[in-house]
C-alpha cells in the first residue's frame, strides 16, 4: 500500500470514528470480540448492511496486530455461524501498531440471516434479537402470504354471524351496486372472497373472515382499539373517559369515531350577518376516521398489541403496532398493503375510495380545516400519527366560506384572540404595524360583523371575541 493510500484511509477512518456508531456502524476493540461483532453483522444483513471495525474502542483508535491467519479465521467462522451462509469483504486499514480490521457486509438478499439459530436486527446502535412475531411476518412475506388469508385456528361456521354478511351485502351494493349473490349459501360467500378455505372436506374461516364477520372476534384474537381522553396534555393514570373498541373491524372502527366526536371541542359562532349558529369539530372528522380506518387495515397483525387512540387537550394520538412497509414512507405512500384482502373488504363497502390516496386526503383536509397537517413518528413497532388543535382558530376559514369578508389584518386579529382574552386599538395597531386609523377602522368592521364585542370606554376600551 503506498503512501498517498494509506493517508486517505487513515483520513477516512478517523472521521467514522469521530461520527461514532450508528445504524451501519459498530466498534469492537478487537477480534476477541468477534462474537459480539457478528451478531452486529447478523442484524446488519436483516437491515440495510453495514460495517464492523476491530480496533476501535470507544472512539479511540487503538489498533490490533492483523495477520493472514487473523483474517482467514474471521472469514471462517463468519461463514460457518451466519445462516444463509455469506461471504464478507474484508479489509484492513492503517499500519504499524494501528491496523484496524473492517468487516463490510451488504442487505441480505435471502432474509432471515441466523447466527447461531438466533436471528438480530439493527436498531439505532444496538442489536436486538428479532421477536418471534416478527419472524413470521417476514417469512410469510417472502412466501408472498399475509397474515389476513391465514387460518383462523379453531373457527369454523359457527363463529360466523349471518346478519354481519347480509350487512356487508347490503353495503357493497349501497356503494359499489354490487348486486347480492343469488343461489349461494353464506360459506361459498365467504370462500368466494377469500374469508373462508375448504381444509379436509371441511370450512374453515381465515383471520380477516373472523374480523369482519365473526360474532365475537376477540374469543380467536385480543385485538382491540383502547380510546382514553386525559385532562391536559400528558399520560396520565387519570382518564376523563375510556373506551375498548371490540367487535369486527368496522364496528371498532364506528366505536372509536364516536368516541373521537364525543370527546373533542365543538366550536362554534354566530355572526351579526345571521342568526343561525356555525358550529365546528375541533378536528376534521373524516381525517380522524381515515386514520383509524388505515390503522385497523395495515397493522401488524403478528405484533400482539392494540391500537392506542389519546385525546389530549391540545392533540389526538393515533398508535398503531407495525411500521410502514420497507420502500413506502409518509411522503411517499405507495399502495403496498400489508393486509389484502381487508383492504379489498373496506373498498367494496365504499369506505376506502381509492387505494393509496388516504394520506393525501387526509393532509388536504387539515388544510382545509384549518389545523396542521398530521405529524408521522415511525419507529420500533409502532407508527403514531399526531393531529395538532389550532383551536378555535379553526373557525376562521368557516367564516371566509360563510362569505364573511375579512383582510389580512383582521384574520390575524382572529387568531391572537385564539390565545389571548382581548385586545385594544394600541395592540391591534402593534399586531399589524399599522396606524391608529387603519386600526380604527378594522376593528369596527369586525364590530358590525358581530365577530367582537367591545368593554370599557375611553383609554380603557378593550374588544372580547364573541366567537
Amino acid at each position: 500500500m503506498n503512501q498517498k493510500t494509506n493517508q486517505k484511509q487513515l483520513k477516512e477512518l478517523n472521521e467514522i470514528i469521530e461520527n461514532g456508531e450508528t445504524e451501519e456502524v459498530e466498534f469492537k476493540k478487537s477480534t476477541a470480540q468477534l462474537e459480539k461483532g457478528m451478531r452486529a453483522l447478523c442484524a446488519f444483513l436483516n437491515h440495510k448492511g453495514g460495517s464492523v471495525y476491530f480496533g476501535i474502542d470507544n472512539k479511540t483508535l487503538v489498533g490490533q496486530q492483523v495477520s493472514d491467519p487473523t483474517l482467514r479465521s474471521i472469514s471462517q467462522k463468519i461463514r460457518q455461524k451466519i445462516k444463509p451462509e455469506i461471504t464478507p469483504e474484508i479489509t484492513v486499514h492503517g499500519d504499524g501498531r494501528e491496523k484496524v480490521i473492517k468487516v463490510t457486509v451488504k442487505e441480505g438478499l435471502n432474509k432471515l440471516y441466523y447466527l447461531d439459530g438466533v436471528a438480530y436486527k439493527r436498531v439505532g446502535t444496538e442489536n436486538p434479537v428479532i421477536p418471534p412475531e416478527e419472524i413470521e411476518r417476514i417469512i410469510m412475506e417472502k412466501r408472498n402470504k399475509y397474515w389476513d388469508s391465514e387460518i383462523c385456528e379453531g373457527a369454523c361456521m359457527k363463529d360466523i354471524d349471518e346478519e354481519k354478511v347480509k350487512w356487508f351485502l347490503d353495503e357493497r351494493f349501497s356503494a359499489r351496486k354490487i348486486p347480492h349473490p343469488s343461489q349461494m349459501n353464506v360459506s361459498d360467500f365467504l370462500r368466494n372472497i377469500c374469508c373462508a378455505k375448504i381444509v379436509n372436506k371441511e370450512v374453515v374461516i381465515t383471520n380477516s373472515g373472523i374480523l369482519f364477520f365473526g360474532k365475537n372476534p376477540q374469543i380467536f384474537m385480543p385485538f382491540r382499539i383502547l380510546c382514553a381522553r386525559f385532562r391536559g396534555d400528558e399520560l396520565s393514570r387519570t382518564t376523563i373517559d375510556s373506551i375498548d373498541c371490540s367487535g369486527t373491524l368496522w364496528e371498532m372502527l364506528k366505536q372509536a369515531e364516536g368516541f373521537v366526536k364525543k370527546n373533542v371541542r365543538l366550536f362554534g359562532f354566530r355572526t351579526g350577518l345571521s342568526f343561525r349558529r356555525i358550529d365546528k369539530l375541533e378536528y376534521p372528522a373524516e381525517a380522524v376516521r381515515e386514520v383509524i380506518l388505515n390503522a385497523l387495515i395495515h397493522r401488524e397483525y403478528t405484533i400482539p398489541s392494540d391500537i392506542r387512540i389519546f385525546i389530549f387537550d391540545s392533540r389526538i394520538e393515533i398508535i398503531s403496532p407495525g411500521r410502514f412497509p420497507e420502500g413506502v414512507t409518509p411522503q411517499k405512500p405507495l399502495h403496498m398493503p400489508r393486509n389484502p384482502i381487508l383492504c379489498q373488504l373496506m373498498r367494496e363497502i365504499g369506505y376506502i375510495e381509492k387505494y393509496g390516496t388516504g394520506i393525501y386526503f387526509v393532509r388536504d383536509l387539515c388544510n382545509e380545516w384549518g389545523i396542521p397537517e398530521p405529524e408521522f413518528e415511525t419507529g420500533g413497532l409502532e407508527t403514531r400519527v399526531i393531529f395538532r388543535s389550532s383551536g378555535e382558530g379553526i373557525l376562521i376559514p368557516e367564516m371566509k366560506k360563510r362569505g364573511i369578508e375579512l383582510n389580512d389584518r383582521q384574520v390575524a386579529c382572529l387568531h391572537y384572540f385564539t390565545e389571548n382574552p382581548y385586545i385594544t386599538n394600541k395592540k391591534y395597531q402593534e399586531l399589524n404595524n399599522v396606524g391608529k386609523k387603519a386600526a380604527y377602522i378594522d376593528i369596527h368592521d369586525l364590530l358590525d360583523k358581530g365577530l367582537i364585542t367591545q368593554e370599557g370606554k375611553g383609554r380603557s376600551v378593550r374588544y372580547i371575541k364573541k366567537f
